[in-house]
């Protein structure tokens, strides 16, 4: 640096300023103190690994263009340049030590003026922000169209971004900004020096030839973080206190060791191109589906990164179709990575391991850096075993990688540094919930780290239609960002509303052509595809026939029996219709699944099927603990899923709730369910003959699905629906399906998966639907439908990334205003929900000598004794209901001994005595081992 200092014609008194400027304090420097040019050094160094070795081509591509052909050197400037406003006097009073040494080259303050509230207020990323863009106008020459957009790279990089106040005005032109001419040369000295060690001639030669995108620039600010991040890691660059010591050499050196150990870096990187369909052969090992292969080709026909929706039905292979077509994807548009999102963390977990099994053919090795996203990962038996080296347990999911002992000695899981908080998504291959999307569409702290995580990577969301009109907000908003940052997404369903469809659509585009009015035709057949994309002609809309035959579905309504006025029947009398009807059809055997809208209401019909039947009756939904949930999904997956090792029972009736909707792969000789929105309710029929070659009872080889919680009305009057179900979701929906369920019970079922978008169009659509004698009710019901659904969008509002009117908006200036609080997981999962933020407990027994797991494993007396049975607690942990969490705040503690754990140290311990019963607050619990958690208000 001292050449650099010549070459500025510093005196040497001024390089004594700068060589006294710290930038981190002994304690974050490893010992010694890190000064400030060494650190903007380190994360220069560091931005041009993440560059060569990190960066999509295509986020490549957009910096080049940004900074006319020079982005990497660009990049590793913005990066590096984020700490200037530490050459501040409110933040350099911080270390006692240094205040003499600053005082001594005349880089002094009053003590009275520059106080530590004074330090808070004119926090350094503040300082920074006003500090550039002070230098680059006066000594740069910069333009107010580039400052405007490449300050907030500096004030954002502790992920905020807010327009400053009235004090922060005063601060900056204050003397905890440095406002006498010393300060002001020493400020404008950094920046300058930075920039000529970086190969810069001048600031003026920094000056970015276009400014880039909102998005690109969101995208841009996490890098920044991630890189500073990076660098501010003491383990790999500690301190230098000497300005003699530092130089860009050094800082590469410290760079490049830092990153080797880390294990950064990645992503596919070897994908070449592929004939039409026949990547579905190369990747999956059979010749593509007719669907497969027409997703392939029409991707294959877009000019630019886009949106594409695959609609197909259950059992279609859409999961193999969305990989394929994001290969496909990756190797024509320059990215490197994907991000599969999937409903719940249930549905996460299979997709985790087929995501490893793709990667595995696409790059050999890739498969070992594939992250899993959400909040109970660790308990996923995959993904320990990849973190610990199991790696015979790990591949053992997908048989793909055949390694000789030697070979597997040599591999590595994910590097540890994606697996902190925040940093998920950058990793270049992510199977997580959609949550981990959405989050990316809120106004929160260090939101640029998820926009830089999905930066270069092909997005691929399952099972879209499960986002209620709340999630959808989100999405949107999400597309809207990813639209602009021309990043592809993939969105599957079994089937879209037509509305919702065109809304997807017309979010993403108003990312990428704002001004461009997007009219998307309807498919006209299913499956099918619909492509949306910036300069295309038009959108391309195709279909095909489903690999398989039409299933001729009859439907039946099963009445239950009607209660008398303010009185409840008796559990076993509201069964009866449903213990009937097994009794006829199972009487040769046969498996029957019975989906409840509600847990009390699948344990209640549960109770008295098990009374009945005994061992072959099974219960599955979300109050079960994490084990038992697991191990009961693994086990009816095996009897009843596509694969025939295990043999299938002779009769089995499971009783379900909405779990046995989405990505639950059984095949079921007969169906029983309540009453649910059309498309719902379609998932769910899904589910009935599934697989082709299983062999049913004779009586059972047609299929037929019976609906219960409707009771038709008499002489065509309203029917009565169960109230439960018009709680969940609503009565408009619900009367317009009953209508097609009538009907379809007349006419003699429906022709799935043909009908499905027909079905689907229809009760979403405005046309008049239900007979005439429902006409005012359900137009109430419309009302109130409407109503709602505003008020939800409304209140989704509050929480979105971008605010009404903003999305024209030029920089990133004040995008956290009125920013909004989410500290854990949880309450980001209750913002993008729109759900009373539930809380997860670990169930224990007390004993008279402390505390035992359930399965009666001892923790001592203070349950410290966790580690020899962390797994087992881990499986003994459950989400509480809703309606439990204000109360679980408020009584649920952890154990005593669980205070130095990392993760039970903030787990609530739900404690039961002997005969597994217990209190949260007002309410009485109980857990039933097989019937799951129960509770009742005292």
């Amino acid at each position: 640096m001292l050449r650099i200092f010549a070459r500025l014609g510093l005196s040497a008194e001024e390089m004594d300023r700068l060589a006294c400027l710290w930038g981190k304090s002994a304690e974050r420097g490893g010992g010694r103190v890190n000064l400030l040019l060494a650190h903007m050094l380190d994360t220069a160094a560091v931005a041009e690994l993440i560059w060569d070795h990190y960066l999509a081509p295509a986020t490549r591509e957009m910096l080049d263009r940004v900074a006319g052909g020079e982005g990497r050197r660009f990049f590793a400037w913005v990066c590096g340049v984020h700490d200037c406003g530490k050459a501040t006097p409110a933040f350099q009073r911080q270390v006692p030590a240094a205040v003499a040494r600053l005082a001594a080259v005349r880089l002094g303050w009053r003590v009275g003026a520059v106080t530590a509230q004074a330090s808070r207020e004119w926090s350094h990323d503040k300082a920074g922000g006003f500090l550039l863009r002070t230098v680059l106008k006066d000594r740069g020459g910069w333009g107010r169209r580039h400052l405007g957009w490449v300050c907030p790279m500096v004030s954002g990089h502790h992920g905020v971004l807010r327009a400053a106040t009235q004090s922060d005005v005063n601060h900056a032109y204050g003397e905890a900004h440095g406002r006498s001419a010393v300060w002001t040369a020493a400020q404008a000295h950094v920046v300058e020096a930075f920039t000529l060690a970086l190969g810069y001639e001048s600031l003026a030669e920094v000056q970015p030839a276009v400014a880039p995108s909102r998005a690109d620039q969101l995208t841009l600010l996490g890098f920044v973080v991630m890189a500073d991040w990076i660098a501010s890691d003491a383990d790999h660059f500690p301190g230098i206190p000497d300005m003699a010591r530092v130089s860009v050499a050094r800082a590469r050196d410290r760079a490049a060791a830092a990153w080797q150990d880390r294990r950064l870096g990645g992503g596919l990187r070897t994908l070449q191109p592929t004939a039409g369909s026949d990547v579905v052969k190369l990747r999956f090992g059979h010749e593509a589906r007719a669907s497969q292969a027409l997703a392939v080709d029409t991707v294959q026909a877009m000019t630019a990164p886009g949106l594409v929706l695959l609609e197909a039905p259950m059992g279609e292979g859409k999961t193999k179709t969305a990989l394929a077509v994001a290969e496909v994807m990756a190797e024509r548009f320059g990215l490197s990575g994907v991000f599969v999102g999937m409903p719940t963390q249930a549905t996460s977990d299979p997709m985790f391991t087929n995501v490893r099994a793709w990667a595995s053919q696409v790059q050999p090795g890739a498969e070992d850096a594939v992250v899993l996203l959400h909040g109970k990962r660790a308990f996923n038996t995959e993904w320990k075993a990849m973190l610990s080296g199991d790696w015979t347990a790990a591949d053992a999911r997908f048989h793909s990688v055949q390694e000789d002992a030697e070979d597997c000695c040599n591999r590595y899981g994910p590097a540890d540094w994606f697996l902190g908080p925040k940093r998920g998504l950058l990793a270049h291959l992510t199977v997580g919930t959609v949550d981990q999307l959405l989050y990316a569409a809120t106004r929160t702290r260090h939101v640029m780290l998820r926009t830089a995580g999905l930066a270069g990577k092909v997005v691929i969301l399952d099972e879209v239609h499960a986002c209620d009109v709340y999630m959808s907000q989100f999405l949107k908003e999400a597309l809207f960002w990813l639209g602009q940052a021309r990043v592809p997404v993939i969105l599957l369903s079994a089937t879209l509303p037509p509305a919702q469809r065109a809304e997807l659509a017309a979010a993403y585009m108003a990312g990428t052509e704002p001004e461009r009015q997007v009219a998307l035709p309807e498919p006209g057949g299913y499956p099918n595809i619909s492509c949306v994309w910036p300069g295309m002609p038009a959108p391309l809309t195709a279909h095909t026939a489903t690999w398989r035959p039409d299933l001729p579905v009859r439907l039946h309504v099963l009445p239950e029996p009607a209660s008398p006025r303010g009185a409840r029947l008796p559990d076993a009398q509201a069964e009866q219709p449903v213990i009937d009807l097994l009794d006829e059809e199972l009487a040769d055997g046969g498996c029957a699944l019975i989906i409840r809208n509600t847990v009390s209401r699948a344990q209640r019909t549960y109770r008295e099927l098990a009374a009945r039947y005994g061992a072959d009756t099974v219960i599955l939904h979300g109050q079960l603990t994490t084990a038992a949930r697991a191990d009961r999904t693994e086990r009816l997956l095996a009897q009843l899923g596509p694969d025939k090792d295990t043999p299938r029972p002779a009769r089995l009736i499971l009783v379900a709730t909405q779990v046995a909707e989405q990505s639950f792969d059984i095949d079921a000789d007969l169906i029983v369910t309540d009453l649910a929105p059309i498309d719902l309710l379609l998932q769910r029929i899904g589910r009935v003959h599934r697989h082709e070659d299983t062999s049913r009872p004779a009586r059972l080889t047609r299929p037929t699905v019976y609906v219960t919680a409707l009771q038709p009305g008499l002489a065509g009057a309203v029917p009565r629906i169960e109230r439960g179900a018009e709680y969940i979701y609503g009565r408009h929906l619900l009367l317009r399906t009953a209508a097609l369920v009538l009907e379809a019970e007349q006419s003699g079922g429906w022709a799935v998966p043909s009908q499905v978008p027909e079905l689907v169009g229809a009760v979403y659509g405005d046309a008049p639907l239900v007979p005439a004698p429902w006409e005012a009710e359900a137009e109430k019901a419309c009302t109130e439908w409407d109503e709602k659904q505003e008020a939800r969008r409304v209140a989704a509002a509050e929480f979105l990334l971008t605010r009404p009117g903003e999305h024209t908006a030029k920089t990133l200036d004040s995008l956290h205003y009125a920013g909004t609080q989410a500290h854990t997981e949880d309450h980001l999962a209750a913002q993008v929900r729109d759900g009373d933020m539930s809380i997860e407990a670990v169930l224990v027994i007390r004993a008279p000598d402390g505390y035992t797991t359930l399965g009666g494993q001892h923790l001592g007396a203070d349950g410290a004794r966790v580690h020899e049975h962390l797994d087992i607690l881990a499986g003994d942990m459950m989400r509480l209901p809703a309606r439990l969490t204000g109360a679980a705040l408020d009584h649920l503690a952890p154990l005593p001994g669980w205070s130095g754990h990392p993760w039970l140290r903030s787990t609530g311990a739900l404690v039961l005595d002997p005969h597994l019963a217990g209190a949260i607050g007002r309410y009485a619990v109980a857990y039933d081992p097989e019937a799951g958690l129960t509770y009742s208000s005292n």
